[in-house]
Formats: C-alpha cells, structure tokens, sequence
C-alpha cells in the first residue's frame, strides 16, 4: 500500500500544534488587511486580536484564495515523493478554492500517472472544517487506506453540523449577508441571527433570536435535535469564535451539561483571519457529529 498525504486548508481554523501533532499538511490562503498582503499562517504574523482591532478602526479586510499552481506545487512535492494525496477544501459553498484543487488534481493526474490524487469538497468551514480533519486523521492513524478513507468522506461529510451566531452585525451587514435594513433594526433590538451551514455547505440564516443569552441556549439546543446520539452523543464537539472567548466559554459549558457522554472537553479555537475577515468579531460556531443534513 502507497503511503498517503492528507491535507486541507488554514481555513480549517486550528492551531500550528494541532496540525503537527495529527500530521496534517495545510495550505495557507491569503488575505488583505489595511491594503498589506499576509498570509493566513494560523495567526502568527496577525493575530485575532489584531485583526478585529484593526477591523473595528475601520481597515479593509479581504481574502484571496489558492490558485491552481499553489495547489500543484503544494501536491507535486508529495507525488515527487512516491506518495498519493488526500486533499480536503474548504466549502465549496463559500469559496472556489475546490475548483481550483480540482484544476490541480487534472493536471498533475497527466504528469504522475500512477500516483492518487484526491480531492474533496468539505462542504464545512472553520473548526467545522477542522473536525472533519480530525476524523480523517483518526481513520487514517487506524490504518484506513486513502481508497476506502475518500469513500467515507464523500459519505459522511454530510453528517458534520455548523451551528453560529453572532451579536455583532457590522460585519455581516458590510458582506451582504444581512441587509443593511434588517441590520439596522437587528442591532436595536439586540437581534442576534443564529444560522448554520446547509447541505449544499452555504451559510443560511435560520432564526432571529434577541438576546445573547437566549441564543446561546438556543444554539445548543440545535445539538440536542441533530446531534448523532441526542444527548447520548459521545462524539467531539468543537468550538470556534471571533474575540467573544466569553461566549465561548459559555456555549461550552452549556454542551459539557448537556452531554455528559461527550468525548473530552469542548475543544475551543480562534476564528482565523480568512473566516474572520467575514464575520468580524462576535461570532461563535458549535461543530459536532449529527444526523445528515438535508436542507
């Protein structure tokens, strides 16, 4: 059996440790901030912190995605090798980086014949994203081939929730997410949007919750419906935010309660500058395991 790589993007919105220590190759995306370009290396160069400080001064914040000889440098390392390749991207849905992989993947097919190149659209964002990496490492550390380990991503990945809110508006507003109208009133009435991913990996608004507090039950009663297992789920769940840490912290006690079977703690990550650039600060993300999703 040909030994494999598995990769995904820094959008997957985990730390520089936790790649090294499940072996997982990442490609760092690109972004603009105040008219300087950076890449997107997990927070190194610009941290959260700086990033919505500066978001909130007023600096423009834009993101490029990989290009199609990004990937096939990224990709021809590891063929050159003698190793096949299991690339994951970030959602199809909000993003044409998998286009791009895919263009990759074609051409290098035609140069390295007998070699396996992989690519699958994650249809998920964020530590969404970053969960199914985890899963993915654990199948593959157990000895999963990257045939059979392909297959069940394809089949799965379905089954990952993304479940987000946000109780700053700004942001969502300037990207054409929520209208400047329904913006407007939203923030006088402390209006905070609870949305999720759906089965075509877009974000969809859902409900229109006032209030944090009633939100933050509200989210974690969204894991009660769809998590595999109700409140037997003895899954991970992991956790993103956009310097709301209180927040945070909040839904992930709330989870710990409800879930007393969950596999470890809440597992609690900084939204990265790609996925932040758009939500600003003030967002928080629950990801867990669940039924499929259809809508």
């Amino acid at each position: 059996m040909a030994e494999y790589v598995v990769s995904c993007c820094s959008t997957a919105d985990l730390s520089k440790e936790w790649f090294a220590r499940r072996n997982i190759q990442y490609l760092c995306f690109h972004f603009i901030l105040g008219g300087k370009d950076y890449i997107d290396d997990l927070g190194e160069t610009v941290s959260p912190k700086e990033l919505y400080r500066r978001m909130l001064a007023g600096e423009d914040s834009k993101t490029t995605q990989l290009n199609v000889l990004e990937y096939e440098a990224a990709f021809e390392k590891h063929l050159k090798a003698g190793k096949d390749v299991l690339h994951i991207t970030l959602s199809s849905g909000i993003s044409g980086t998998y286009n791009s992989a895919c263009a990759a993947r074609d051409e290098l097919a035609e140069r390295y014949p007998d070699r396996k190149i992989y690519v699958v659209d994650s249809l998920a964002a964020s530590s969404g994203y970053g969960l199914l990496m985890d899963k993915i490492a654990d199948m593959r550390d157990a000895g999963v081939g990257i045939d059979e380990l392909y297959q069940w991503v394809e089949e799965n990945k379905k089954n990952l929730h993304h479940w987000f809110f946000s109780s700053d508006l700004t942001f969502f507003i300037k990207g054409g997410r929520v209208s400047k109208t329904a913006g407007f009133f939203g923030s006088i009435m402390g209006i905070c949007p609870l949305l999720n991913v759906d089965y075509e990996g877009k974000l969809i608004p859902r409900e229109k919750i006032r209030s944090k507090k009633k939100v933050i039950r509200r989210i974690v009663e969204k894991m009660e419906e769809h998590a595999e297992g109700g409140l037997d789920y003895s899954g991970k769940c992991f956790l993103s935010h956009s310097e709301c840490p209180e927040d945070a912290e909040a839904v992930a006690q709330l989870v710990e309660e409800k879930f007393p079977k969950l596999n470890g703690k809440v597992e609690i990550y900084p939204i990265g500058a790609v996925i932040g650039s758009h939500t600003g600060p003030g967002t928080v993300a629950l990801f867990f395991w669940g039924d499929k999703r259809i809508s």
